[in-house]
């Protein structure tokens, strides 16, 4: 695979009660991806960007919200996040401790 397209896979980490519960307990991180990645793509562009060794990758596309603006009614885009499990020992530090 490209490495120009594994760069765009991730988009951010999704940040949640959820994801902090199970990268505490399941050695699992929550991401934000592009709605057309696979689990292949996503277990290499974690690889690539994080030097950890993935174990699995589960993906989950999620239904935009509606919303209303007064009498106007919207809907948000629809998305999809991977929880990504590490092998045992590799770890993932956001903050760049020093």
């Amino acid at each position: 695979m490209r490495k120009e397209r594994l760069m765009k896979v991730l988009l951010a980490p999704h940040v949640s009660e959820k994801s902090t519960v199970a990268a505490d307990a399941n050695q699992q991180f929550v991401f934000k991806v592009v709605p057309d990645a696979n689990k292949l793509e996503i277990k290499k562009a974690v690889e690539l960007m994080f030097d950890v060794k993935v174990d699995s990758v589960q993906v989950t596309n999620v239904k935009g919200k509606r919303k209303r603006f007064g009498q106007i009614a919207g809907r948000r885009a629809d998305w999809k996040k991977a929880y990504v499990k590490l092998q045992p020992g590799q770890d993932i530090d956001f903050m760049g401790a020093q």
